[in-house]
């Protein structure tokens, strides 16, 4: 992590003390490891407490971020209580998946512990960044009398719809390389310094309880009750306590944030920057802001009591980007910040253009048929479905893929038109298949022709009327279909173009329909409806950010140098496409608890032309942890493969642990699953 541009905070106003491990015992006689930091005096002068609730384990793999961050609210006054949900870190139990009731129930045992010490003042917030974010909402939703306020940050209310597993009711590849992700992770032993000479036991218990989640998935590809559980937008007046929701253009969650601020009906605000999937202190693209600074504030105003100001400002504070060349990465988004009353705003208009043959214009055409039949291969340089902005891991120039779809262009626009929300396509459509999805990306084309991507959106056309009861299509008959893209905030520059770019395929974003597809398309009786933003008053008048700062960063050391990779090789003898993405974190030496690890993920992706159920998803990690004080030495192997028929989904997987060279367990999964018009 760069620490470089960070304003390092050494003393606070009140003296930090650190409790490095305690056990929470929850009723069923699990204990769940956290670490605090309180103010010196908390005792004598009890603070409210803020709860981060994660299963990445706080001994490594949050513990950079956690040290930037927890002891600042510390040193102003605040407990921070960083706990590893059961069956992950040191904690006791199994972690079975994402979100379960049980997890909720113990944030609400550990929430009334909390409130129990002598050192909380009685009220708490709960902070957190996706998994926290999520489940911040959720515990929030089950109304414990002690939570106030939250600060939720890349999540969604909605787990179907707007997460890692399923866009417009169509499958995204990440819904396998985050299931291969938790795989890994799950198979990682607790630390011996903390839980004692039975380590061995408790992560023996947990590799044979690690089935890999993605057999789970499978099995729910429409949103049934499965999805909907712990998916706060099925009620959001369950909510009551204050939220402050947070997000970022560059990450695959921002979307939540203008739903939560048009459905809550509880005290909130938004703020939704130019980051990737990273607490906006620290976060790339820049600019970086002071969060903790402005959470503190909502922290006061909320556990305190003190009247900060923060709810006398606009609701919805936004970061608008500038046209940019088109780059996979950014260290920084020009732009500036704007902000809305509330949201939705009266002050957003709706602007029409009619996407007549190869143009957008105000006035519609008369009505023509284009065929849409993408390559299977193209989209490989899309980038990542979420975006953590540590690597290019962004959309690079959208022009080989513009070629590789029917487009629209508006003429080069006269003056600047910004745009704040979520545009929507209206498109008359028929399919040749009973099973297809369509993809529509809205670009920024420079004079040169460089085409940056701005949003974009799909939807499995078996989903048209919903994401719960999926209807065949009837091929050749025209269905009138609504797809709205992802919610942005984008000027285009005078002299520029507006493109929509629509396909029927984005590999590997999303797995490919189970047949080669052609749609036809009805131009003219086709539109756009762009969010557009005339109105800036206000803007100039807005408070700016202050400059980013932290706590102290963790002592550690890299042993093994990082390497990141991403390379796509096309073979035209075979007419195959691959993609390769490597990432090593190295290994690292936390010098201050004489832990060591790292790990390596490596990702490969294969599809061959005209072939859709060629397409292959192999996700290979490596975890390593080592504790030289205690002999620990432990690697683990984890395999997960996706491949597909036209009716199936064929999933294998394996893992394999190490003492040392010496393999210890091992277990092999294979497991089909119809494929349920996805």
């Amino acid at each position: 992590m760069d620490t470089s541009k960070l304003q390092i905070v050494y003393e606070f106003p009140r003296d930090v003390r650190e409790i490095e491990n305690t056990f929470i015992p929850l009723a069923d006689g699990v204990r769940l490891a956290a670490r605090i930091w309180m103010p010196e005096d908390a005792e004598a002068k009890p603070v409210p407490a803020i709860l981060e609730f994660l299963p990445y384990r706080k001994r490594d793999g949050t513990s950079e971020r956690d040290a930037l961050t927890h002891p600042y609210y510390a040193g102003h006054g605040y407990a921070c209580v960083r706990v590893d949900m059961r069956g992950s870190g040191e904690s006791d139990g199994i972690l079975d998946d994402e979100y379960l009731k049980i997890e909720q129930d113990n944030a609400l045992e550990v929430l009334q512990w909390i409130t129990a010490q002598p050192w909380c003042s009685g009220n708490t917030g709960i902070i957190g960044i996706s998994w926290g974010g999520f489940n911040g909402l959720q515990i929030a939703a089950r109304r414990p009398t002690s939570l106030k306020a939250i600060v939720t940050i890349a999540s969604t209310d909605d787990r179907y719809s707007d997460d890692i597993h399923y866009m417009g009711g169509t499958m995204i590849n990440d819904n396998m390389s985050w299931g291969a992700t938790m795989f890994a992770f799950n198979s990682r032993p607790p630390d011996p310094a903390i839980v004692g000479e039975n380590w061995r036991d408790l992560w023996m218990a947990r590799l044979r309880a690690n089935d890999p989640w993605v057999l789970k998935w499978l099995k729910h590809q429409r949103r049934d009750e499965f999805w909907q559980h712990a998916s706060v937008c099925e009620n959001y007046a369950d909510i009551e306590c204050a939220v402050y929701a947070v997000g970022g253009w560059a990450d695959g969650y921002s979307n939540a944030v203008p739903r939560l601020l048009a459905n809550l009906k509880s005290p909130r605000k938004g703020l939704v920057g130019p980051w990737a999937h990273k607490y906006p202190h620290f976060a790339l693209p820049g600019p970086r802001i002071g969060f903790l600074q402005d959470t503190l504030r909502w922290w006061d105003y909320w556990l305190k009591g003190q009247d900060t100001g923060i709810m006398d400002e606009p609701q919805y504070r936004v970061w608008m980007q500038d046209s940019i060349e088109p780059l996979p990465q950014y260290q920084f988004r020009p732009g500036r910040w704007v902000a809305e009353a509330s949201w939705p705003s009266a002050r957003i208009n709706s602007k029409t253009l009619f996407l007549n043959r190869a143009t957008l214009e105000e006035v519609a055409r008369a009505s023509e048929t284009l065929n849409i039949h993408t390559p299977q291969n193209m989209g490989a340089r899309q980038g990542e479905w979420c975006g953590h902005g540590l690597d290019p891991d962004g959309p690079a120039d959208q022009r080989e893929d513009d070629g590789c779809s029917v487009t629209f262009d508006s003429a080069p626009l006269d003056a600047p038109l910004e745009i704040l929300g979520a545009p929507v396509l209206t498109l008359q459509l028929s399919a040749d298949k009973p099973n297809a999805f369509i993809v529509a990306r809205l670009n920024d084309v420079a004079p040169d022709g460089a085409s940056t991507r701005v949003t974009y959106g799909v939807l499995n056309l078996t989903h048209r009327n919903g994401h719960e009861h999926p209807e065949a299509l009837l091929p050749g008959e025209a269905y009138e279909i609504h797809l709205q893209l992802n919610d942005i905030a984008h000027a285009f520059k005078a002299g520029h173009q507006i493109r929509i770019s629509l396909s029927n395929t984005l590999w590997p974003l999303f797995w490919p329909s189970p047949e080669p597809v052609t749609l036809e398309l009805e131009t003219g009786k086709s539109s756009l409806a762009l969010p557009v933003r005339t109105n800036h008053d206000g803007d100039e008048k807005l408070q700016a950010f202050e400059p980013a700062q932290s706590a102290r960063p963790e002592a550690a050391q890299l042993i093994s140098p990082e390497h990141f990779e991403r390379k796509i090789e096309r073979d035209d003898a075979d007419g195959k496409t691959r993609l390769t993405v490597i990432a090593d974190t190295g290994i690292a030496h936390l010098t201050e608890l004489g832990w060591e690890h790292g790990s390596v993920s490596r990702q490969y992706y294969e599809i061959t032309d005209g072939e859709p159920n060629s397409n292959h998803a192999h996700l290979h990690w490596t975890m390593h942890f080592r504790r030289p004080d205690h002999g620990l030495d432990v690697r683990t192997e984890t395999h997960s493969i996706l491949k597909s028929t036209e009716t199936e989904f064929i999933f294998s997987g394996s893992l394999e642990t190490f003492e040392g060279e010496e393999s210890i367990y091992s277990k092999k999964w294979k497991k089909n699953f119809p494929r349920q018009m996805n």
